[in-house]
C-alpha cells in the first residue's frame, strides 16, 4: 500500500496536468492507496478555492473516491459522517472536525452557523455553541 499527497489527489481529481496527472492515475490503477484524513482535508480547500469548484461537485468527487475498493481511507467511518454531514450543507472542514470527535461528549464552537448545521445534519456529536 501507498500513502498519496494532496498534490497527487488533486493531479487524479481535476486532469490538468499532462505529466503528472497520467501518473497519478497510474499508481491509482496500479497500486492500494491509503489516503489520510488531512490529506482529503487539504484537497477540498485546493478544490474549492484554487480550482473554484462547488462543494457539491467536490462532495462527488470525494464520495466516487470512497467507493474504490483500491482505496482506504483513514478513519473511513469518520470520513464518511463527514461526507454524509458535507452533503447536507456543512463546511467540510467542520464536518470532519465534529465527525472526528466521536466519543467526546460535546463539540465545542463560537461558530453559530455550524450550531445550526449540526442539528439539521445529524452529526455523531452534539455541537454546543458557546
Amino acid at each position: 500500500m501507498i500513502a498519496v499527497d494532496t498534490n497527487v489527489l488533486v493531479r487524479l481529481l481535476v486532469n490538468d496536468d499532462p505529466a503528472q496527472s497520467p501518473r497519478a492515475a497510474a499508481l491509482f490503477a496500479a497500486e492500494e492507496v491509503f489516503i489520510a484524513k488531512t490529506v482529503l482535508l487539504e484537497t477540498e480547500w485546493v478544490l474549492r478555492f484554487s480550482y473554484d469548484l462547488p462543494r457539491e461537485a467536490v462532495g462527488v468527487a470525494f464520495e466516487r473516491l470512497a467507493s474504490v475498493s483500491s482505496v482506504t481511507l483513514e478513519d473511513a467511518e469518520t470520513v464518511r459522517a463527514a461526507l454524509s454531514a458535507h452533503a447536507a450543507g456543512i463546511d467540510f472542514a467542520d464536518a470532519l472536525h465534529v465527525a472526528s470527535a466521536r466519543g467526546a461528549a460535546r463539540f465545542v464552537t463560537f461558530d453559530k452557523k455550524l450550531g445550526g448545521q449540526a442539528v439539521r445534519a445529524k452529526l455523531p456529536v452534539a455541537v454546543d455553541v458557546s
